[in-house]
């Protein structure tokens, strides 16, 4: 795995809740994938990031569920206001987007389920994601681990998390008074969330310096 970026140790502070902000640009393909790609990519099970229609995140996992297809739409629980009331609901942490669990011979299954517009990859081929970090991401937020869309960030002080469901997986420390907050970026789909943890929990990563294109692994 290559990434583009250099990280630079910044101070950050969290300055109260943002919303994931609209991505400028999504690299993604078509229903057929490029044909260099090694056959035994094309009958070998991976998770990959799914783009979808707008707020039809909800109901493309319920035609995926129909259809059998392992998929995980990660969801936060927040307070919306209408006429009626107050009221909590369950938004996409990643809006527009969805993850599978698929081989790409089987595609067809999800792309052809309505809503649900591309696997989304580099160079005319979908990329996988690593599925170890897909399940920790599931399992943390199984257990309750507090999280919410944050705006996706490139660059910043770099920690890895050192215990709990999310043991393992780096991001970029946030403080806000005596809290402590990591945000996880899917560089692949270029979406990244804020979780709680404990100051305890997180250990500086090792710098690095990377070239090349990204290639969709966690931030």
């Amino acid at each position: 795995m290559s990434f583009s970026e250099i990280w630079k140790e910044i101070g950050l502070e969290l300055k109260g809740r943002s919303c994931i902000r609209t991505m400028s640009q999504l690299i993604t393909m078509d229903s057929e994938p490029s044909s260099v790609a090694p056959n035994h990519v094309y009958g070998e099970t991976l998770w990959y990031a799914g783009y979808t229609a707008s707020r039809h995140e909800k109901r493309v996992a319920e035609h995926l569920a129909q259809r059998g297809v392992e998929h995980f739409l990660p969801l936060y629980e927040t307070i919306h206001r209408w006429n009626n009331g107050r009221h909590r609901v369950k938004l996409p942490l990643f809006p527009g987007y969805i993850f599978v669990r698929i081989a790409l011979r089987d595609r067809l299954r999800v792309i052809e389920v309505p809503g649900f517009v591309r696997l989304v990859g580099f160079s005319s081929l979908p990329c996988p994601l690593p599925e170890i970090e897909i399940n920790k991401m599931m399992e943390a937020l199984s257990t309750g681990v507090l999280a919410e869309p944050y705006p996706y960030l490139t660059e910043g002080t770099r920690v890895e998390i050192s215990g709990g469901p999310l043991q393992g997986i780096t991001g970029v420390l946030l403080r806000c008074q005596k809290r402590h907050w990591v945000v996880i970026s899917v560089d692949l789909i270029m979406r990244s969330m804020v979780v709680e943890v404990e100051a305890g929990d997180v250990v500086p990563a090792p710098t690095s310096r990377f070239s090349g294109a990204q290639n969709g692994g966690w931030a």
